[in-house]
């Protein structure tokens, strides 16, 4: 069988043969076209065949708690765009999970997302009262934002 890298060659040599720019009259371009059609088509189904597919799992995803604890740390430094990389990179989801998310959204003051995460994170501990306060928080944020000195603020911050 034959590496991905003669399909490419063998497939670089026939489209430069039977391009459909090759030629100038009507017809034979109408038959050039046709055969780079089949010529695609095989070509991908060569290299499906000759490259093995890559592994389902991402290789750098994290355990839950590895994902919050860097993500702890990011927030730490007031880093909130790294800290939800980590957080991404997690292969479950936690109550924990959600309150790291959802203080990451409060920092960069998207407080719809925060309070979504929050409330998941509520739903899955109800009685978790820090993950009730993150939730009110990111409540009363979206309230400011839609008062005018929100606005004019949200204005400000954005330039």
């Amino acid at each position: 069988m034959a590496d991905a890298e003669e399909i490419r060659n063998a497939y670089r040599t026939l489209v430069k043969k039977c391009h459909p720019d090759q030629f100038l009259d009507a017809d034979e371009q109408k038959a050039a076209q046709e055969k780079m059609i089949a010529l695609n088509l095989a070509y991908e189904q060569a290299l499906r065949l000759a490259v093995p597919k890559r592994a389902t799992t991402y290789q750098h995803e994290l355990s839950v708690v590895d994902a919050i604890h860097l993500a702890e740390k990011m927030l730490h430094n007031r880093n909130a765009q790294s800290a939800l990389h980590h957080l991404n990179r997690a292969k479950e989801r936690i109550a924990a999970w959600y309150d790291a998310q959802g203080r990451a959204y409060m920092m960069l003051q998207h407080y719809d997302e925060a309070h979504q995460a929050f409330r998941e994170a509520v739903r899955r501990e109800p009685d978790n009262l820090q993950y009730r306060r993150g939730a009110f928080d990111a409540a009363m944020g979206m309230k400011n934002n839609q008062t005018l000195q929100g606005k004019i603020k949200n204005f400000f911050n954005r330039k």
